[in-house]
Parts: C-alpha cells; sequence; structure tokens
C-alpha cells in the first residue's frame, strides 16, 4: 500500500524541505523523482538565520500522472509470478519542482545510506535504480553525479543528445529517442514543405540550446537560414518574454521553431496571444505540443495548426482503473493527491496541520465528490506517450534486476545475487518484448530506437486535438523517413501550406545575387549571362561548347552554323560574279581564236595571251571552292588552287611582259635580245614561275595543309578552313607578291614605247591594281568576321582577276568590234 511518508531532513538533518514523498516498502527499492509541482518559488536567503524550505507551485496534473504510471508498473510487475517471482519491488518518489538543484537534493537523498550519517535518522531505504527525469538540465546534474557511484539512471522525458555521451554518463538510459534524431526529424519537415526562412525559440536550458544547435547544424546542410534565435525560461522577468515577441514581430519569418519544455514556453504563449500575432505557423519539439496545459481554445487562436514530433502513442486500458482510484479519502495523508483532487473536482480535502476554509482560497470538500463520471483527459489512457516511458523505463529495470537476482552460475548450481556493479551492465542488455508487443531495448549510447508521430494541432468541437499526421523513424535500410499525409494537416492558413522564404524562389532564365549585409537566404534574381541557362533553382550553367542560351535563358539551343553558303545573297552574288567572269574570259578565248590571223591577235603574242585566258578562267573559278559548307578536301584546295592559277597568270603577265621589253630593245642598233627571247623562252618562264609554286603547295600539303576548323563564337559556330601553316599561307601570297612586283617594274619602264599598240601601259595598270587590291585585302582579311573572311579574299580574287582580264583584253576587243579599222599591220606598227 502506498503511504505518504513526510521527512524533516533530505540529507539526514542536513538539508531542510518540505515536499512529502510516495513510499512504498519492497526487498528491491526503485526510486522516481518527478515534477509534480513545475516551479519553484524565488526565496531570499542570508546568512544571518537558517534557510527558508522550499516553496515549489504549479501542480501538474501530466507530472502527476507519470507519478501514478510508475506505481502502476510496480504494482503489476509485482503480481506477475514470472518477472521476479518472491521479490517485491518498492518505491519512493520525490517531487523536483523541475529545478535541477532540487532534483539533485532529491536524488543523493534517495541514493545515500542514512544509517552512515546519523544511525537514528528516521530516514527511508536507498534505491538500487532510478527513474527520473523530465528536463534534460536536471538529467544533467543527476547523470553526471550518480555516475561514479554506478546507480543507473533511466530517464523517461531528457532527450538532450548530450546526455549519450557514455564517457561522460556512463549511467544514463532513456526510453524517449535522442534530439540527435528530432533534430534530422525537425529537418526533414522543413526540407519536406520548402521552408528555408525560419526563426527559432530556445529554452535557457542544456535542452533548448542544445537542441536548436543540432537543428541549425543539421537545415544548414540543406541551406536552410535561421533568421533569429529567441531565448525563454519560465524564470525570466516580463520585459524579456516582451524582447523575444517584439523579435517576432519585427521579423519576416512565417514559421518559427519552439525547442522549450511547456513550462517555460508558456508564459510567451501567453503574451503572442494576449498581442494577437496569429500569422505564425509554430513547429514544435516533443516537449510541448502534446501538453495539456496549452491545448485551450485561447492559446490555439495564435498556435492553432502547430505541428511537432512526439514519441509513439500507446494504450494502457488497465491503467484506467488505477486512476479513478485516487482519492484523498483513501488516504488523508497520501501525498499530492490533496492538490490533485482540487485542481479535478475544484475543492481542497482538509488534513491536519492545514489551514482552516476561512484562511484558504479555494473552497473545502464535503467528501460526496466523486471522479466517476470524470471526461478529464488525465483519464483517457489511450494515447499515451511520456507516461508510456515512464512505464518502459519501470519494466526495464524489473527486466534488469530480474537477470541480476537470479543469474544463475554453472559452477555451484546455485542462484545468487551478482555484483552491485552488474545493474548497469543488464540494463545495457536488457532486450524484451512488452505485453503490447513493442521490443524494448537500449543502443551501446543507452538511448531507444528512434520513433516519432508526427503531432497537428487541430480544433473539433471545441477542444484542441493532437491529430496524428505522419510518422518519422529509421527504415529497413537503416535511413531515416518521413511519411506526411499532407491533406489532414490543418495549418495556420488554414489547408494552404505555409511559405518561409526570405527571397521567392528566383524564375528560370535568373540567378540569385547575394544582399550585402543580409543572409544566405535573403538575394535578388537577375538574369544569366548569355551563354549561361537556369532552368532550376540553382544558379546559372554555361551551356556546352555548341549550344547558346535562348532568350529566356532557361534552356541550351543549338548555335548557329556559319559559313559561305550559296544560298544566301552574298554567296549567290558572289557566285553569279564568278561565273559571269569564267564565262567572259572563255569568250574572250574563243573571240582570240576566232580572229587569231588579225594584226592586233599577233602582236599581242597569241600563245601567251591564250594561256593567260585560261589561268584567268581558272581564276575565276576558284571562288566556287570557297563557297559552301567547308570540308578537309575544298579547304586543300581552295587554297593550294589559288596559289597555282594565280602564280599561273602573273607568270603569262610576265612573259607578255617580258615579250614587249625585248621588243623595244631589239629597235635599238647591235641588240640581238629578240632573236634570244622566242617563243620557247616564254614557255620555260611560265612554267619554271608556276613550278617553283606548285613546289611550295606540295610542301605545304605534305607537311601542315589546311584542315576545317570550328571556331565558336557567342550564339554561333563559324566553319572556316584553317591554313593550317601560316608560314606556307603567306608564302604562297608572297611568291605571288614578288612575281607581280617584278611585272609591275618592267612594265613601268616599258610604259613608252613608241608603238601605236603598247601593252606595257595596260599591263602597268593591270599589275596597279592587283597589288593595290591584294595590299588592301591582308588588313580588311584579317578584321573580317566569320564568313565575312572568306568573302573578302574571294572579293580579292574576283578584283585582280577582272582587273587583268579588262586591262589586257578589253583594248584589243574593242578595236575588234568597235573599230575594225585599226586591225590592220601599219596602224599596229604605228606608221599611219
Amino acid at each position: 500500500m502506498c503511504i505518504s511518508y513526510c521527512c524533516t531532513h533530505y540529507f539526514c538533518q542536513v538539508v531542510p524541505i518540505q515536499e512529502c514523498h510516495l513510499f512504498k516498502a519492497g526487498d528491491v527499492m526503485i526510486g522516481g523523482i518527478f515534477p509534480v509541482f513545475n516551479k519553484q518559488e524565488d526565496s531570499s536567503a542570508s546568512f544571518v538565520k537558517e534557510p527558508d524550505k522550499v516553496k515549489c507551485a504549479g501542480f501538474d496534473l501530466r507530472a502527476f500522472r507519470w507519478t501514478q504510471v510508475m506505481m502502476f508498473a510496480i504494482d503489476e510487475i509485482n503480481k506477475d509470478s514470472i518477472l521476479l517471482p518472491n521479490v517485491s519491488l518498492g518505491y519512493r518518489i520525490l517531487d523536483s519542482c523541475a529545478s535541477p538543484t532540487n532534483t539533485l537534493r532529491a536524488a543523493l537523498t534517495l541514493v545515500s545510506s542514512p544509517e552512515e550519517i546519523e544511525p537514528t535518522a528516521p530516514c527511508l531505504p536507498t534505491i538500487s535504480a532510478l527513474i527520473a527525469e523530465s528536463g534534460s538540465s536536471q538529467s544533467l546534474a543527476v547523470a553526471g553525479t550518480l555516475g561514479p557511484f554506478r546507480v543507473p539512471m533511466v530517464s523517461y522525458f531528457s532527450t538532450c543528445a548530450c546526455l549519450s555521451d557514455k564517457g561522460k554518463y556512463p549511467t544514463f538510459f532513456r526510453t524517449i529517442p535522442s534530439d540527435y534524431h528530432q533534430a534530422k526529424a525537425l529537418a526533414a519537415l522543413v526540407k519536406h514543405f520548402g521552408w528555408t526562412w525560419i526563426g527559432a525559440i530556445q529554452s535557457d536550458n542544456d535542452y533548448g540550446r542544445n537542441g536548436v544547435q543540432a537543428f541549425t547544424e543539421e537545415v544548414k546542410k540543406l541551406g536552410v537560414c535561421i533568421a533569429f534565435v529567441g531565448t525563454v525560461l519560465r524564470t525570466y522577468p516580463s520585459s524579456k518574454i516582451l524582447d523575444v515577441v517584439d523579435m517576432i514581430k519585427q521579423s519576416t519569418v512565417q514559421v518559427i521553431l519552439s525547442f522549450v519544455p511547456e513550462g517555460d514556453l508558456y508564459p510567451l504563449m501567453r503574451e503572442v496571444v494576449r498581442q494577437n500575432i496569429t500569422h505564425i505557423q509554430w513547429i514544435a519539439s516533443e516537449a510541448w505540443i502534446t501538453a495539456a496545459r496549452p491545448s485551450t481554445p485561447e492559446i490555439y487562436s495564435s498556435f492553432g495548426g502547430a505541428i511537432g514530433f512526439v514519441v509513439r502513442k500507446m494504450a494502457i486500458p488497465k491503467l484506467r482503473h488505477f486512476l479513478m482510484g485516487i482519492s484523498p479519502y483513501t488516504d488523508r495523508n497520501a501525498a499530492f493527491v490533496r492538490d490533485f483532487w482540487e485542481k479535478m473536482v475544484g475543492c481542497r480535502p482538509l488534513s491536519a496541520g492545514e489551514p482552516s476554509v476561512s484562511e484558504r482560497s479555494s473552497k473545502t470538500c464535503t467528501g460526496a465528490e466523486t471522479l466517476v463520471d470524470s471526461q478529464d483527459l488525465f483519464f483517457n489512457v489511450t494515447q499515451l506517450r511520456v507516461s508510456y516511458n515512464v512505464y518502459k523505463a519501470v519494466y526495464a529495470v524489473a527486466h534488469a534486476l530480474h537477470h541480476l537476482i537470479f543469474c544463475k552460475e554453472e559452477r555451484e548450481g546455485t542462484m545468487r545475487p551478482s555484483e552491485e556493479g552488474d545493474k548497469n551492465d543488464q540494463l545495457k542488455t536488457v532486450h524484451f518484448i512488452n505485453q503490447f508487443g513493442e521490443a524494448v531495448f537500449f543502443d551501446e549510447n543507452g538511448d531507444p530506437p528512434a520513433s516519432y508521430d508526427v503531432i497537428n494541432w487541430q480544433l473539433r468541437a471545441g477542444q484542441v486535438q493532437h491529430v496524428t499526421v505522419g510518422q518519422f523513424g529509421l527504415a529497413a535500410n537503416q535511413a531515416y523517413e518521413l511519411s506526411i499525409q499532407e491533406d489532414s494537416i490543418v495549418w495556420r492558413t488554414g489547408k494552404l501550406i505555409p511559405v518561409a522564404v526570405c527571397s521567392q524562389i528566383c524564375p528560370v532564365g535568373t540567378r540569385k545575387a547575394q544582399i550585402k549585409g543580409k543572409s544566405v537566404c535573403c538575394f535578388d534574381c537577375i538574369p544569366c549571362a548569355d551563354g549561361t541557362i537556369a532552368n532550376a533553382t540553382a544558379d546559372c550553367s554555361p551551356c556546352p561548347q555548341e549550344y547558346w542560351s535562348n532568350d529566356g535563358r532557361d534552356q541550351c539551343i543549338l548555335k548557329t552554323v556559319e559559313f559561305l553558303s550559296y544560298y544566301e545573297p552574298m554567296g549567290i552574288a558572289l557566285t553569279m560574279v564568278s561565273l559571269l567572269g569564267a564565262c567572259l574570259s572563255f569568250a574572250t578565248m574563243l573571240v582570240l581564236i576566232h580572229y587569231k590571223e588579225t594584226p592586233v591577235v599577233k602582236a599581242s603574242n597569241s600563245e601567251l595571251s591564250s594561256l593567260l585566258l585560261f589561268s584567268l578562267f581558272l581564276c575565276f573559278l576558284c571562288p566556287l571552292t570557297f563557297i559552301g559548307r567547308p570540308t578537309a578536301w575544298t579547304c586543300m584546295l581552295r587554297h593550294t588552287a589559288f596559289g597555282v592559277t594565280f602564280a599561273l597568270c602573273i607568270s603569262c603577265m610576265l612573259g607578255k611582259t617580258i615579250v614587249v621589253v625585248t621588243a623595244f630593245r631589239a629597235t635599238l642598233p647591235g641588240n640581238s635580245m629578240a632573236g634570244k627571247f622566242g617563243p620557247s623562252q616564254q614557255r620555260i618562264i611560265v612554267c619554271s614561275c608556276t613550278v617553283v609554286q606548285i613546289f611550295i603547295c606540295v610542301l605545304w600539303l605534305n607537311l601542315n595543309p589546311p584542315y576545317m576548323d570550328f571556331r565558336y563564337s557567342h550564339r554561333k559556330i563559324v566553319l572556316e578552313c584553317n591554313t593550317g601553316s601560316e608560314t606556307a599561307f603567306y608564302a604562297v601570297l608572297g611568291y605571288i607578291g614578288i612575281l607581280a612586283g617584278i611585272c609591275l617594274v618592267l612594265a613601268f619602264l616599258a610604259r613608252k614605247l613608241p608603238d601605236n599598240f603598247n601593252e606595257a601601259k595596260f599591263i602597268t595598270f593591270s599589275m596597279l591594281i592587283f597589288c593595290a587590291v591584294w595590299i588592301t585585302f591582308i588588313p580588311a582579311y584579317v578584321s573580317s568576321p566569320g564568313k565575312f573572311t572568306v568573302a573578302v579574299e574571294i572579293f580579292a580574287i574576283l578584283s585582280s582577276a577582272f582587273g587583268l582580264l579588262i586591262c589586257i583584253f578589253a583594248p584589243k576587243c574593242y578595236i575588234l568590234f568597235i573599230k575594225p579599222e585599226r586591225n590592220t599591220k601599219k596602224h599596229v606598227m604605228g606608221r599611219n
């Protein structure tokens, strides 16, 4: 039977306290520490008098139920004939007032050996294991102190990941997952809904600071920014709470994570409701999402739609009957029961030593009150979460004790208790299936496996309901998995998922531009540069070399392939001019053949003239190799054909010039040069000069021939013929230039011959045109872009060819067709 034992000493006449204990004797004692009262009242201490007793306020129904679950579980184990047979478990449960200091006092009281301090002190027996505590700060204080004494401690609601450090806390275990897993769960939730700009509220203790730090580290990997971190605590003055509220109001965040225990968050909640801040979507930690005190319609007005994680729920049907049996009239001295009764029925049963009704603010009970028809959530045992953790913690300790006490010694064949220090080793290896089908065990850090429900606050029939809308846990492949039924969620904005971004996602074709002095999540969107695209939320990425960005900068399109085509106007025009020149050359050749017996044709050396016309015909056809899509063969043909045909052409001009000069010299007395320079010598000059060019071209083709090349520009790919060896290319041009220069000099010397028909003047004009064209060609060729480079080269070829054709043969055709009377030997010899 549970009795109340009111001690006057915590440390056996060392530290005075006022709280009563829940106590039940047994062969093996288990201690329990719960925050039945959730706030320690402030008191002033001095060195002139004995310190006042610790005073606690704020009776917490939720924590009181945890104490009852521990008592229920121990009673259930004592009735079990298989688990710990013939061994009774007892308990001693103390209140911590949610204070690390009081929790440490209670723990030291439970584990102390009173007879060593004062044998006559009326203190209770020490414990073999401890079920404690709800707050991480409280558990840290106790775990760090009890660790060296090898006293096992199992927590039911302390989630700080720091407690998993077995080096610091070797005897700490817990039945609630670590915040390490909760931080990953919260990060997965934020990622799932695309929230990148959120605020955070932490409690000013180990739970809040470590939780927010772990969450921040997780979301940074996802590109999420924390706009601000506010800090609260239940003992903070109202000014600090108002500072946090102002921070929320001034920020642009729409989603805030609150990693705060319910007792620390409640003052902030009331202020948020008072100031009517209703636009925030709250993300909750497991510490308050299912707490009863804030789950009211009043708080829901600002915190409705809150979403968070809690441990999996479980139903313990037999517990309801146990809870319904709590009554101050069964045992008037039972600890905490009078406070519970006052909370549930609104009146307080008096006991000896309490003030009369006139001195109390609440009314005194009549004794007729009952809980039979109560519908309070306190008696709802179908959705137990933390209470179920308490239940598992008690059973884990019981199984460890069972293995410890009934360990068979094979050597002696007897059963004996193991050493005291083995209790922790037994807890480490505990693994059993409880009556609800769940496996209970601890990993190497003393933690249970991660498993959470996603809870959403919804208002139904005027009551705040904690609706399960998803799950989070480890999948079969040991990877974390989050599943959410989005259609079941009621958000702060209704059914519309809240948007939590500092800057809207940049549209396709733009990139993020960081705003100086602001978070990386705050940015401007600027268009991508030419040649780059952004078809997602990433930065602009360059297109492949063969592609270019479209006008919207969201797609790479093939670049336009550029070359001088036969189908474009410029290509058509150049082709027509080239064919016209070839036709004129061929027609002139036919005319000269037809009039070959006339004095004008005979006087102009018909053989060289025909060969010159043939070379001009080839020169006019050369541009056709420059037009059209380049290939490896056309690239080699165009440059070599151009070099050889023009060398042949200028060689013929050189031969005609030498004939004219020798003819002039032959009129001088005693000069026999004309006889030495006949048709054979003319052919040798033409052939030898042409062979030199052919030799240069052969070397060019063998050593480093021209080839087709791709030149990439911004929006196009220019197909062009690379000369290969620029030295060979300029050697070909230079050789033609040397021949043209020699021809120009000789023709200039013979420009004033007295003959009526003097070709030297026309050769001089043609060479001047030829040289002028090719001198201007070089800078124009170098500076012309793309296909215009080819057009410039074709223009130079056609211009120089037309210059030679017109200057040399137009006067002859003029006489043949317009002035036939001049086509006589007398006129040609100038003897009119």
